[in-house]
């Protein structure tokens, strides 16, 4: 009797080589970006490791490495390394990282995160976003950055928690945080490099 073994993508390991010929093998669906990229399932994980394993998978699966082989082995190179890349820019992020995790524990995340947004909130950034407006030398953009930097890393505090407790809806919530503190970091960096 056959058995079939239904096994989460955070059980599968991926094969991007035939283990008997070393022949590139075409992208398993459904494997896990952690598990790719060979790195623990967390929110808080470690990037330069992350960034490490990379590198080292796309020097063995870059298109160039194929340009001899037949045209099934480049194509198999060809998506083998946009899934990669693909896996890379997910993980790379705090955002979309956080996302992608509570995507893995099946909470699909709609174009409707923004209703956890309450007006408090909605307060605080319009108060943010104006004195940025305002601002006139570096210094006192700087003084906002390091605030925002403050607040991020306190989210990610707090959404790492969250997602260890399986508390997803509170994970979402604190994601969607998350994304406008990036928003406001992103603005700050801008107006640092108008002063250059």
């Amino acid at each position: 009797m056959l058995h079939v073994h239904y096994s989460s993508p955070l059980d599968l390991t991926p094969a991007f080589f035939c283990k008997s010929c070393e022949v590139i093998q075409p992208p398993h669906e459904g494997i896990s970006y952690f598990n790719i990229l060979e790195c623990d399932c967390t929110f808080t994980l470690d990037t330069h490791r992350l960034q490490k394993k990379y590198l080292q998978l796309q020097r063995l699966l870059h298109p160039d490495n194929f340009s001899q082989k037949s045209e099934i082995e480049q194509g198999y190179s060809e998506s083998q390394s946009a899934l990669v890349n693909k896996a890379y820019e997910t993980l790379l992020k705090p955002l979309s990282r956080g996302l992608y995790m509570l995507e893995l524990q099946g909470l699909n995340i709609g174009e409707g995160t923004d209703s956890a947004v309450n007006s408090e909130l909605l307060m605080e950034l319009m108060e943010i976003n104006e004195a940025l407006d305002a601002v006139q030398t570096p210094q006192e953009a700087n003084e906002i950055g390091q605030d925002t930097k403050g607040k991020l890393a306190n989210l990610t505090e707090q959404i790492d928690s969250a997602l260890n407790k399986g508390e997803l809806q509170t994970a979402k919530a604190l994601l969607t945080k998350m994304k406008y503190f990036a928003n406001i970091e992103e603005k700050v960096k801008e107006k640092l490099s108008s002063y250059m």
